[in-house]
C-alpha cells in the first residue's frame, strides 16, 4: 500500500475522532495538534487507523512523529 492511501486512511480517521473537521482542509502537513487533536484524539487516530490498517506498530516507532507525514511514513513501513 502506498503512502497516499495510507494518508487516506489517516484522514479518515482524524474526521471520525475530530467529526468537525472537513476533511479537504487536512494536508499531509499538519500536526494534529494544529488540527485541534488533544493527546486522547491523537491516540485514537492512531489505533483506529491501524485497526481499519489491519496492522500493529510498537509504540515506540511513534517517537519522534510530529506531523501527520511522519505518521503515515511510520505505518506504512507495516502494511
Amino acid at each position: 500500500m502506498n503512502e497516499d492511501r495510507v494518508f487516506d486512511a489517516v484522514r479518515r480517521s482524524v474526521v471520525m475522532v475530530v467529526p468537525e473537521l472537513n476533511p479537504e482542509s487536512i494536508s499531509i502537513e499538519d500536526a494534529l495538534a494544529d488540527l485541534g487533536c488533544t493527546s486522547v484524539d491523537r491516540a485514537d487516530v492512531v489505533a483506529l487507523t491501524m485497526e481499519n490498517l489491519g496492522i500493529t506498530v510498537p509504540v515506540r516507532e511513534f517517537e519522534g512523529v510530529r506531523n501527520i507525514r511522519a505518521l503515515v511514513s511510520v505505518l506504512a513501513r507495516h502494511v
